[in-house]
């Protein structure tokens, strides 16, 4: 009997019977030839019918089999450097097919250009497409990386509530909920403090999960719910986290580029930008960016771009501040040292600089913008209790948070990856929304 296969594994079959499992992603038909296009979830193949293989009846319905049509096909595996599909380079001969399924003429994602709102509104047919499978394979591999690389760092992955009984980040913008007798609990809009009651267990923690933030932000890098990785060491100091941050995002870029060449390829990324990605990372100062677009916004003569481009010291950057500023390097840039007005009130003040705080941002080169933010924390409990008193933030609420620092407090800093601007990077996709299988935004919770 043939040897049941994945598509990914093609090439170790060659000149070997196999059998595929998978769907019609596209039917071509020459004479006594049809050519299918057949994904099986890890790629897509070439299988090649020929009249004089298969009997009339079943030839006939291999001629008029529709699109997304389930099959298992056995046949020889031949090399062929023109077949097309991902990896591509071979092909399957179609000696044997199974037609578990004829898909429904009207299936509505054919192969033609859609608009966004139609194929958001068929996000669970549109994930099929070829484009929407690389990116999410991308997505898979991030994630995959993200673990290989921390756990092997030695830290370890813990889970952190999703419901919170307070906002995090110093923001009434939260999704709540009805708590039984308890009044009303909150989405997490991070894993962040129970991380760092965790890190006094464990040492070096990370978590890995949903998040939820309410802000009506419509952007092309915005979703209200997207999943963040945030890795929380102790004993480590603002230079210490941005060598973890380093290794990390170096790590996650290699094994992309290891594993997902053929898909990269396929949406038209430029992979040479990417092998650019090497540690060190160049670092900036806030100070030093701030004068830099401060200069840059003097010399611009076009007053639109003038508009957009304003900026004075303590502002937080926006998107056109970070596109410039990642102009200045092929790499991630580090810029730390951010204003503790633009920052959350967890994170250490700058020794002799109570108005700067020992924050960093790391910014993706082309534009792409901010991709993690972190920092080092307060570990001192006085200081830390004045800065919720000072946010005006509910002190009860803050308690067990607060305990963190009495028994036992050490230096310890931590950061947030958005797993989807890593992915709408990598791929060199235009919009977030793209970078998760279903995406929510503030008009959009369907499907």
């Amino acid at each position: 009997m043939a040897e049941q296969i994945s598509v990914s594994h093609i090439s170790n079959y060659a000149g070997r019977e196999a059998t595929i499992k998978g769907w019609v992603y596209n039917r071509t038909d020459k004479g006594k030839l049809v050519f299918l296009l057949v994904r099986d979830g890890s790629g897509f193949l070439q299988c090649v019918a020929f009249k004089g293989d298969l009997p009339p009846d079943v030839f006939e319905k291999v001629m008029r089999l529709p699109q997304e049509s389930s099959v298992i096909i056995t046949g020889p595996v031949r090399e062929d450097k023109r077949a097309p599909g991902i990896p591509g380079g071979y092909e399957l001969g179609v000696r044997e097919i199974e037609i578990l399924q004829e898909a429904g003429l009207d299936y509505p994602m054919s192969l033609k250009d859609h608009g966004p709102d139609f194929a958001l509104d068929h996000r669970h047919l549109w994930i099929r497409k070829k484009s929407q499978w690389a990116i999410l394979k991308v997505r898979v591999k991030v994630m995959s990386a993200v673990r290989e690389y921390l756990d092997g760092q030695g830290f370890f992955n813990l889970d952190t509530p999703i419901l919170t009984p307070a906002a995090a980040e110093g923001t009434t913008t939260l999704f709540e909920t009805p708590y039984f007798d308890e009044g009303f609990a909150y989405l997490a809009q991070t894993g962040q403090l129970y991380n760092e009651a965790n890190i006094f267990s464990f040492g070096k923690v990370y978590c890995f999960g949903p998040t939820f933030r309410a802000e009506k932000s419509k952007t092309r890098r915005h979703l209200t719910e997207f999943w963040m990785l945030e890795p929380d060491p102790a004993f480590c100091d603002l230079e210490g986290l941005m060598e973890v941050e380093e290794g990390l995002i170096t790590h996650i870029v290699q094994s992309v580029l290891r594993d997902c060449e053929a898909e990269l390829k396929h949406l038209g990324r430029e992979v040479s930008k990417l092998k650019a990605v090497t540690a060190p990372f160049p670092r900036m100062t806030y100070d030093e960016a701030a004068k830099y677009l401060i200069e840059l916004g003097k010399g611009e003569t076009d007053p639109e771009r003038k508009e957009l481009l304003k900026f004075e010291w303590g502002m937080d950057f926006g998107a056109p501040h970070e596109v410039e500023l990642t102009k200045l390097n092929d790499k991630p840039l580090f810029i730390y040292g951010y204003p503790s007005a633009v920052k959350a009130f967890y994170m250490e003040p700058w020794p002799g600089r109570p108005e700067v705080c020992k924050s960093v941002d790391l910014l993706a080169p082309e534009g792409y913008g901010e991709i993690c933010g972190g920092s080092e924390r307060v570990s001192d409990h006085e200081a830390l209790l004045n800065r919720i008193r000072k946010e005006g933030l509910p002190e009860e609420s803050f308690k067990w948070y607060l305990d963190l620092r009495k028994y036992g407090s050490v230096p310890h800093s931590g950061f947030g990856m958005g797993v989807e601007r890593v992915v709408t990077w990598l791929c060199g996709i235009e919009h977030i929304r793209e970078a998760i299988p279903f995406p929510r935004t503030i008009k959009r919770v369907y499907p």
